[in-house]
């Protein structure tokens, strides 16, 4: 004999309550028992036909793996299945909708996140030496006529060291 059928033939002998069936006429059973001392509940499933896995509803995998401590009631199961179908609907309607807007071309043009740029005019003004027309950064600063690199490495230490004062203001208020 296989070791399958052998323990469903003592499965039969031991104590197990049926706790319910979900409509594809799988049974779902619980029995108490004890493991290292401490009583602890075995929950398991016997499939009706074929073991497909896939045909166990959300609900009752939950019950399974102890993440619900009730099985789920008919009512229950009934109210989730009628809220799925509704979700189906509404999917179908919302594709069918996009759809006809898709070939009329009247579908409006969406935009994923911020559609402004920050204002940094009140960061920039902190810093002497910034004027509004350098928006765009470092790219439009120019070398003064007639300044040497010694004269610019000197502007850019200024910088830095209030850069860093800024900075470390910033992280004390913190």
């Amino acid at each position: 004999m296989s070791k399958r059928l052998m323990e469903r033939m003592l499965g039969m002998f031991r104590s197990r309550t049926q706790v319910g069936v979900d409509r594809a006429g799988n049974h779902y059973f619980s029995r108490v028992e004890e493991v290292d001392g401490a009583m602890k509940e075995k929950r398991w499933i016997e499939f009706k036909g074929d073991r497909d896995p896939t045909t166990v509803p959300v609900e009752w995998i939950c019950w399974l793996n102890g993440q619900r401590k009730k099985a789920p009631t008919p009512e229950e199961l009934a109210e989730l299945e009628a809220r799925r179908e509704r979700v189906k609907q509404n999917v179908e309607l919302l594709k069918k909708k996009e759809e006809e807007e898709r070939r009329a071309g009247v579908r409006p043009v969406k935009t994923i996140g911020k559609t402004d740029t920050p204002n940094l005019r009140s960061f920039t003004q902190q810093f002497p030496g910034t004027s509004e027309d350098k928006k765009k950064g470092l790219e439009k600063v120019s070398k003064p006529s007639g300044a040497t690199d010694a004269e610019d490495a000197t502007t850019d230490n200024d910088r830095c060291v209030r850069i860093q004062k800024f900075f470390s203001k910033c992280c004390n208020l913190c």
